[in-house]
């Protein structure tokens, strides 16, 4: 097994003088732990890190799948399982620094910093749905719908079934678009109709529906479509 030698690898600085000394591979080779008979685990995690020509650099954690992990020698089922929750940590931390047991969503910025970090990285358009108390506190989220990079098919009464397990007033609809530009399809504008018609009918009001590009967001309430 290939390694650094004795007290010069990532392990041994980040014990000595914190994580915050590391680069971003020297970080991730911590995760990795362990190399192979001819890499260190820091040659894998450079590896990783400079995946599709290094574009998306440690952004990358975020949206690969593990057969994408996988695809790199020396990284196994186990390995590539770590980098899948890493990524997936990395979203959820960044969730619950923007949202509290009484954060009020009231503006489209708010919806929008919630989901940011954790769908604009994604190749896939994956749908949500965020159901709200009659002050507007976030109640739960539901993922809806994973879909392909062009479509994503979602029924009102699935939608609304979940708001009524929640004891939901209000829900607001989240989905991105993985080309980054968040400006909403026919289809986009056809779905939110039907929601907020389907909602009318059982009592649970539509607030939004915000599409999510690369660092930029649409709402449906603030373009006045709702």
């Amino acid at each position: 097994m290939k390694e650094l030698p004795a007290g010069q690898g990532p392990y041994e600085r980040c014990c000595q003088r914190g994580p915050e000394v590391l680069s971003d591979a020297e970080l991730l080779s911590v995760v990795i732990r362990t190399g192979t008979r001819d890499r260190t685990s820091l040659e894998l995690a450079q590896e990783i890190l400079g995946m599709d020509g290094g574009r998306d650099g440690i952004g990358g954690l975020c949206r690969r799948s593990l057969e994408e992990f996988m695809a790199v020698r020396g990284i196994g089922k186990v390995k590539a399982a770590q980098l899948l929750c890493v990524g997936e940590l990395s979203k959820r931390l960044w969730r619950s620094r923007t949202a509290g047991e009484e954060t009020q969503y009231r503006e489209p910025e708010q919806i929008a910093g919630y989901y940011m970090e954790a769908l604009r990285h994604l190749n896939q358009e994956h749908i949500y749905a965020m159901y709200f108390d009659n002050r507007q506190n976030l109640i739960r989220d539901v993922l809806l719908s994973k879909g392909t990079v062009n479509a994503s098919v979602i029924s009102p009464r699935e939608v609304l079934i979940e708001g009524l397990r929640a004891g939901a007033v209000r829900f607001a609809l989240v989905h991105n678009h993985p080309s980054g530009d968040p400006s909403p399809s026919k289809e986009d504008c056809l779905m939110t109709k039907r929601m907020k018609e389907a909602g009318a009918i059982m009592g649970i009001c539509l607030l939004d529906h915000v599409i999510i590009g690369d660092n930029a967001y649409i709402s449906f309430k603030e373009r006045g479509i709702l």
